[in-house]
C-alpha cells in the first residue's frame, strides 16, 4: 500500500510559473519602495506628506508577494485542472497591447485617450466583443480618474486634447 492509499498526500513540489509571479511582485514591490524614497519631501509638510501612500502600496506590494511565495513553494494557489488549461496567447497579446499603447500613447495623447485605447484592448483580450460600450466605459473612467487626480490632488497625469476640449466644455458652461 502507498502512502497516498493511506490518506497522505504527496508532498507538493514548488509551482516555477507561481514562483517567478511571487519573485517579479516582490521585485515590483522593492522598486516602489525605491522611488518613494527618491520622493523629496519638504520639511514644511506634516506627518502626512506625498510619500504615505506609495509607502503603503509598497508595504502592501510586499505583504501580498511574501504570501504569493509562500503559496508557489507549497505548491502553487493554482488548481490542478488550471494548470491544464493551455495559455490563450491571442488574448494575452491584446493585454500586452493594451498596456504598451497606454504606454507609448500617453505623452502624445494623453492620459484618457490612452487610457480608452488600453481599456478597449483590454476588455477585448479578456472577451468583450462590444468595442463602443468598452469605449464608453473606459472614457467615464478614465476621465473620472484624470479630473479626480487634476482637479481634487492637483497632480497632472497626462493632459490631452480629450481633456482639454472637456475642460474648456466645462469652463464655458460655467461661465
Amino acid at each position: 500500500m502507498s502512502t497516498q492509499d493511506q490518506g497522505e498526500a504527496a508532498p507538493r513540489r514548488p509551482a516555477i510559473p507561481e514562483l517567478l509571479i511571487g519573485l517579479g511582485m516582490l521585485a515590483a514591490s522593492a522598486v516602489v519602495l525605491w522611488q518613494t524614497l527618491a520622493i523629496p519631501v519638504s520639511p514644511l509638510y506634516s506627518k502626512v506628506g506625498p510619500t504615505v501612500f506609495p509607502y503603503i502600496t509598497a508595504a502592501g506590494m510586499l505583504v501580498l508577494s511574501l504570501l504569493l511565495l509562500f503559496a508557489a513553494l507549497r505548491g502553487g494557489w493554482q488548481p490542478e485542472e488550471e494548470k491544464a488549461t493551455p495559455t490563450d496567447w491571442w488574448s494575452m497579446f491584446f493585454v500586452v497591447a493594451g498596456l504598451l499603447a497606454n504606454l507609448f500613447l500617453i505623452r502624445p495623447l494623453g492620459f484618457t485617450a490612452a487610457s480608452v485605447i488600453m481599456f478597449v484592448l483590454v476588455c477585448y483580450g479578456f472577451g468583450s466583443r462590444r468595442p463602443l460600450r468598452d469605449m464608453i466605459t473606459g472614457l467615464i473612467l478614465a476621465l473620472s480618474a484624470y479630473f479626480g487626480f487634476a482637479k481634487v490632488l492637483g497632480v497632472n497625469i497626462g493632459a490631452g486634447y480629450v481633456e482639454n476640449l472637456v475642460s474648456s466644455a466645462i469652463r464655458s458652461i460655467g461661465g
